[in-house]
């Protein structure tokens, strides 16, 4: 998969989901934190099992190796679980546009997880990138203490949410070669049923049929769709890049805050946006070059016979887009990358 494709895929899934958060604030007001989280979940998770069905004439097995399957399971607890959890309450403590730019520190620790404990490569534009959103995202908290329009509660609450699916994405990577659709169907069907369930048994009332609705089809596109981009976009360029990509969400969100719910930001909201800009722009212009060697290499998924896919089918000659299970020879050559499911060579 060209980068462009991937980048792309990831800039598509930040819209999505940043218009998602938005939307969210507005629902809140007729649905409970923990409630509105299960419905934005089984949205997505319903949603997507009806379309890989009509893609697949049925239902047919993931392609997941039984060792991927830990990773998996721990991307829906932090991902699908706790995270849309932090995010409902966070909401409701606080302004849209503010949690919205909040939202890029989930780029941040996302960068910092793949780094330090998935041993990623960052180079120092990333690293300057990370300083400049999380000095952000502190000018927002701040404000938020000193006692303007919410309380600190709201800010750490988002921030909190914010390393549920940092900690998501570098599980989902492990994974990502398999079908997206069935990653983010699953994770859906697992997150919305114990969050809504779970909310119900506490107490929380179910809305009208038409703000159930509307809350599911938010979730469709802003969680479900925008996964699926989210995990073809890991595969192309690893999860620190596409977690910077993702980062221009928190701008949509905002910008949809202000315009649609009539929020009236902060001169320290216009100070952190410009500040977050900066990072985010320092993410998206970093390039990496250099002499590298594939090690062998044996998986499943979707491909061309590209300079990285040189193996033979026989008499299929595979020239178009097809999945099977192919092994990779050594080979060393130079040329752009980025760390994708190909390029996840030591540094």
């Amino acid at each position: 998969m060209a980068p462009t494709k991937s980048i792309q895929f990831a800039l598509a899934a930040a819209a999505l989901f940043g218009a998602s958060t938005p939307l969210a604030k507005a629902l809140l007001g007729q649905v409970s934190p923990w409630l509105l989280a299960g419905l934005l979940y089984l949205g997505s998770g319903i949603g997507l099992i009806f379309i890989r069905v009509i893609r697949d004439r049925g239902w047919t097995k993931s392609g997941m190796a039984l060792h991927e399957w830990p990773w998996f399971l721990g991307a829906i607890l932090f991902g699908g679980l706790l995270g849309p959890l932090a995010l409902m309450f966070g909401l409701s403590h606080t302004t849209g546009s503010v949690a919205s730019l909040l939202l890029n520190l989930e780029a941040v620790l996302t960068a910092v997880l793949a780094w330090v404990y998935f041993r990623e490569h960052a180079d120092y534009r990333i690293v300057l990138g990370m300083v400049a959103i999380v000095a952000g995202g502190v000018l927002l908290s701040w404000e938020a203490g000193v006692g303007q329009t919410t309380s600190w509660v709201g800010p750490v609450a988002v921030a909190a949410a914010c390393l549920c699916w940092a900690i998501d994405n570098n599980l989902t990577r492990r994974v990502s070669a398999s079908d997206a659709i069935f990653i983010a169907s699953i994770k859906g069907l697992v997150a919305g049923s114990v969050n809504t369930v779970l909310a119900l048994a506490i107490g929380a009332s179910m809305p009208e049929p038409a703000t159930v609705a509307t809350a599911m089809l938010v979730g469709l596109l802003g969680y479900g769709l925008s996964l699926i981009l989210f995990v073809l976009a890991l595969r192309g360029l690893g999860t620190s890049r596409t977690g910077a990509y993702f980062s221009t969400a928190p701008f949509i969100g905002a910008a949809i805050s202000i315009s649609l719910l009539g929020e009236q930001p902060s001169l320290f909201f216009w100070i952190a946006a410009v500040v977050m800009g900066i990072g985010v722009w320092l993410h998206l212009t970093e390039s990496h070059v250099h002499d590298h060697t594939h090690e062998p290499l044996a998986h499943h998924h979707r491909h061309v016979h590209d300079e990285h896919h040189q193996h033979e089918h026989g008499a299929d000659d595979g020239g178009e887009a097809h999945a099977h299970w192919h092994v990779h020879q050594p080979i060393s050559h130079k040329h752009p990358h980025f760390p994708d499911i190909h390029h996840r060579h030591q540094h």
